[in-house]
This record gives structure tokens, sequence and C-alpha cells, in this order.
């Protein structure tokens, strides 16, 4: 009998969800298999799909609010918002994406949309179905007991058996199977599949009944069915009709019924072009220990042509920009945790920090390790603070570490990179969280709202956080975006060069959290470009929509002067050529200088300080020999 995996769930009427989960509750026959709600938000054909982000945040609180969507431990669920120009073709991308093998489809019982059967969505899906489909007017699914199966055979009778013993195993009912045959000529050609698919009916307990009928199908259907609460039918043929249809049986026996009326459809072959996507999305890229699946077109992203590649962005940023409030509820993320059986760990890199450090720590702990045991360790990587960072840290229970004392072996360079770097040896966690130590308004939303994503969507390997920041200059704050660095250097070279991470909002932010199985096997750079290279390549390696970002609101923190900032643009700089020569199979950095003259001011006037500004890049930590014995690889 058919098994599914993945059943995908498209969610127009919150009302009906919880009968719809059932249903796909039942289709999954008690394993241990994933449904997935799916919400799409429609964006009109002239506008760019980007305007649907925040719609896209609303439609995943609201499925994140539904009730009783909770079946059983040993079912996954997952609620996922797409964006598209057309709702058929968001759920068909959603079906390929969620290598989803069944799709369950509500349906109101009629249509008041003029030349069409069941309504716009449903008749473009079942012209030619991405997979296994199933259309339910559901009506009291729990109280059916009695279930009607007309079938006369085939694969279509197949999967209506399929889910009518799923659901008469879930609810308790017995199923009546009803088969129909045609009289004198026809007889014969009709009663082969059913021959063979009585095969399918030994053994199953579920059904108590056979009848067979040598009627009008309809009518033996309607007066059947007045017996029993719930009719699951396979769809049939309408010669001669171009009309997407599941039959004009199955039709009009779904419009006369007043109860539950399941109609199934097979998916039909696939064309090649759909195949050859299938394949692509499948192409593995091999790194050190492990194999993961990455999109051929995110790996060359060069490719794409630039209306296609502005769509591509304009989706990626309406379906993967999420706001913090949406995961304000950390023991549903606490939950999710547990069920996924991961751990969760926060690193916080500091130098010089004592005014912030401890209220962070208090602040993250209070909420997220005491009241709710969202993390599971909170370290302190430092870089050589020489002022109280390190005994506040102590103070408050938390492990301290210096930078250059792990991995001794490798030897160790000055910046926040390193520190990253390293402390993927010292951290535990399946997840790992950074976030900036110079916070001043510090809340739990700087951590979860980054981890959230993680927890919520299996194909996220990356968040990065995105924030205003209002500005102190002297007495007075001042609201803004992203950094003078950002705007100036980060967005306008990523654009440039790297257009399909253009709708990265902050990418030198310094709140983000990834998955180990991704960030293991990664290069660090050292400095300041460590945010520009990470995201450089998880594009490259792992697909545009293994990143995603978050809103957090506001963030204060401690302004750094513009000598200070022009040395971290110079260093973002030396990571952007030293990505597009990769990409392009250039040679730049050989030639250009990695020293900069800083202009200092005097009392009687300026001189020239030259400081050398060298981007190093570490290793995917997952080749260096003591972090893959550590981890047992």
């Amino acid at each position: 009998m058919t098994s599914f995996r993945n059943v995908l769930v498209p969610v127009a009427d919150p009302a009906l969800a919880p009968e719809l989960v059932k249903l796909a509750r039942a289709a999954l026959l008690g394993g241990d298999g994933k449904i997935i709600l799916l919400a799409i938000v429609a964006v009109p054909e002239k506008k760019s799909l980007s305007k649907g982000a925040r719609q896209a945040q609303q439609h995943r609180l609201r499925l994140s609010a539904l009730p009783g969507l909770h079946p059983g431990s040993n079912v996954e669920i997952q609620s996922v918002v797409r964006v598209a120009h057309e709702v058929p073709q968001g759920i068909i991308e959603a079906v390929d994406e969620q290598e989803a093998d069944l799709l369950i489809l509500g349906w109101k019982g009629f249509t008041t949309t003029p030349q069409k059967v069941y309504g716009a969505t449903i008749d473009e899906i079942i012209k030619n179905p991405p997979c296994d489909v199933v259309v339910v007017r559901p009506a009291g699914l729990d109280r059916c007991r009695r279930i009607l199966l007309p079938v006369r055979g085939g694969q279509y009778a197949e999967l209506a058996l399929c889910v009518a013993n799923g659901l008469a195993c879930d609810l308790g009912a017995s199923i009546t199977v009803m088969h129909s045959v045609v009289e004198e000529e026809g007889r014969r050609l009709h009663d082969a599949p059913y021959a063979a698919f009585q095969q399918s009916l030994e053994g199953l307990a579920t059904v108590t009944r056979l009848v067979t009928i040598a009627a009008d199908a309809e009518t033996a259907i309607l007066q059947e069915a007045a017996d029993h609460d719930l009719v699951v039918m396979g769809a049939t043929a309408r010669p001669g009709d171009d009309l997407p249809s599941l039959g004009p049986i199955a039709e009009n026996v779904a419009r006369q019924l007043d109860k539950c009326v399941m109609i199934v459809k097979t998916r039909e072959p696939v064309d090649l072009d759909i195949y050859m996507r299938r394949a692509a999305r499948r192409t593995k890229v091999v790194w050190p220990g492990r194999t993961l699946p990455i999109t051929t077109d995110a790996a060359q992203p060069a490719v794409l042509g630039g209306q296609s590649l502005s769509r591509t962005v304009d989706k990626w940023f309406a379906e993967n920009t999420f706001h913090s409030r949406e995961f304000k509820n950390i023991a549903r993320l606490v939950e999710l945790k547990r069920k996924q059986g991961l751990t969760i760990s926060l690193g916080l890199p500091t130098l010089n920090e004592e005014k912030t450090i401890g209220n962070i720590i208090r602040t993250i702990k209070r909420h997220l390790v005491d009241k709710h045991p969202l993390l599971d360790e909170m370290v302190v990587i430092d870089s050589g603070s020489t002022d109280a960072t390190v005994e506040i840290a102590a103070q408050e229970g938390i492990p301290a570490f210096q930078h250059r004392a792990i991995l001794p072996g490798m030897g160790s360079y000055k910046g926040k990179g390193e520190a990253l770097w390293k402390s993927l040896h010292v951290l535990k966690g399946d997840l790992i969280a950074w976030i900036d130590t110079d916070i001043r308004n510090i809340h739990p939303a700087f951590v979860y709202g980054v981890v959230g994503p993680l927890l919520l969507e299996p194909q996220i390997a990356y968040v990065k956080g995105f924030y205003r920041r209002p500005l102190v200059l002297s007495d007075q704050v001042t609201a803004t975006g992203g950094g003078r660095v950002t705007e100036l250097t980060a967005r306008p070279l990523f654009n440039l060069f790297f257009p399909e991470l253009s709708g990265i909002i902050q990418p030198l932010a310094g709140e983000y959290a990834g998955r180990r199985e991704v960030l293991e096997q990664l290069p660090f750079f050292t400095g300041y470009g460590v945010e520009t290279g990470l995201l450089v390549d998880l594009c490259t390696g792992f697909g545009l929509h293994a990143i995603a970002q978050v809103d957090l609101l506001n963030r204060v923190h401690r302004n750094q002067t513009l000598m200070a900032l022009s040395t971290m643009a110079f260093a973002i700089v030396q990571v952007f050529m030293r990505r597009v020569e990769d990409r392009h199979k250039l040679n730049i950095l050989e030639e250009v200088n990695t020293s900069m003259k800083l202009i200092r001011e005097v009392r009687r006037g300026y001189y020239l300080d030259l400081k050398e500004i060298r981007e190093h890049e570490r290793p995917p930590i997952a080749t260096v020999t003591e972090y893959r014995a550590k981890r047992g690889k």
C-alpha cells in the first residue's frame, strides 16, 4: 500500500486546519513522517515579490497560533510561508521544495469563479498534479465511523484505499468497498483492474463490507452514502473534455452530498524540464567528512540573468525575512528544540566590555536558561581584555576562554573572526549563536530571534539579525538603519559583485546563528571581514535559501570612531576582492597593498600612520585534526 513521508497542507482557511491535519496524520499511517502547513502570499504580477515580506510574517504568526495541531509526538508538524505571483504556482513550487508526496487541498464544496470547476487554485493544480492529491470537503471528520469507498480499480483506487484505511485506523471506523461494474461488452475490461485491486484488500481489518453494483455508479454511490459518514473516491475520466477535472461522477457526488467527501488523484508523469530541475536541486557538494545538498543555481549565482536573479532575491527577501516577535513564545522554541533533539550554545566574543557584559549575561541567563531552558551553554570568548570583563563573567558563573589559548597548535591572530572560528572548538551545541557584547539595550530577542528560524525551518542554515541603530551624538539620539560601513561599503559591494546577497539588510550585524554542520565547513576570515566571508561562502556552498534574516528592532551600542570604521572598511574590501578572485579565477590581492596609511591629526598638523591590515583566512574547522578528534570524526 502507498506510504507517504511528507504531506503538504495549504491552509487558506485556518478554521479547516485541524481537520486537514487529522487527514494528513491518517495518511502517514502512524509513521514518523512530516506534515507541512503551507500559507501562500500572493503578490500582484507587476509588483516585486519582496512586497510580500510583511504578509509572510503575519501568516507565520497565524500558523503558529493555530490550536490543536499537535497530533502526536511521532509526527513532526512544520509551517512554512511562501510568496508567489499566483497561488497555484506557489503551491507547486512548495511541493517540489519540500519533496512532498501527498498534497491535501481543502475545498468548500462550490466555486463562484466563472468557468472553474473547483476554483482557480484547485483547477490549476489537478490539471497536472505535482504529487498525489486529495481534494477534501471536510465536515465533521471526528464523527466519521463508516467510510464508503467506491472503486473500479486502478491507480486512483489504490490511493483512495490508502487514505480510507489510514482514516479508518485513526478514527476507529469501518470501510465499505463498493465495486461498480459495467454490463455486457465492457464488463471484462473494467473487472481486470478490480481483480488486481482486490489483492490490496487482503488482510485489511478495516474493510468490513464488500458491495458490487451494476447500476448507474453515481446513483448507487449517493444511495449507499446515506448510511455512511464519509466518502473517499478516486478521480474518474471526463472523455473529450479539456477542463481540469476529477471526473463528472466525483464532482456530482461531492456537490450533492452534505457530508465529508474526499477525491484523490495520483500525480501525472513528470515532464523533462521538471525532472531536470529536481535532479539539479539534489546535486551534492562534498565537504570534509560530510555530504550536504546544495542548489546548483545558488552555487553558481553569476549564471543567473538579471530579471531571474532579481526575482530570486525578491522571493528570498519575502520568504526568509522574519521578525523577532514571531518567536516570543519561548516555550514553543524549547519544545521545538526538544523534539528535534538539538542543543544550543551562545558564544559571547569580548574585548574590554566590562560596562555591558554583566547585564548581558544576567538578562540572557534569566530568560533563556533559568526561566526557559532554550540555551544549553553560554561561553565568553575573550580576545585579551585588559579591564574586568573576564572577572565579571566569572562572577556570573559563565566560563571564559582566551581565544589565543584555544587550539594553540594553530597559532593565533588578532580579530573577532579568529575568536568566532576558535569558539567552534569550545562550544558544544548543534546550533551556535553569537551576539556582540557592547549592546546597551540587551533583550532576549537578540538571541531567540536568530535561533528561532533555525528551529522553525530545517532548510535554513544561518540567520542574520538586523535592527535600527540609534546613534548617540552628544545628547541627541538619531534613529538610523545600517551602520556607515554597511551602507557606504558592504551593501554597495554586495550589489556590485554578489547581487544574490543584495537583500541582506545588515550584512555586518554581529548577531547571528547557524547550524554546526554548516559552520564547521566554512572558512572564517580572522578580522572584520568574517561576516562578509561567511555570507558569500554560505550562499555559494549552500544556496541563498539557506540564509535568513530577522528583525531585532532597536539596538544601542558603543559607536566607533571614523578612524576605526575606515580600517574596518579596508579589511572588508579585502574579503570582497578575495571572493571575486575565487569566483572569476582572477589574481588581484597579490598586487594590492594590505597596509593602510591612516591620517593622524596632531596639534600642529598631520602625519601618516602606517598600519598593516590583513585579513587571514582560517580553513573550515572540520579539517582541523584536533577538532575532528574532539567530536569523534
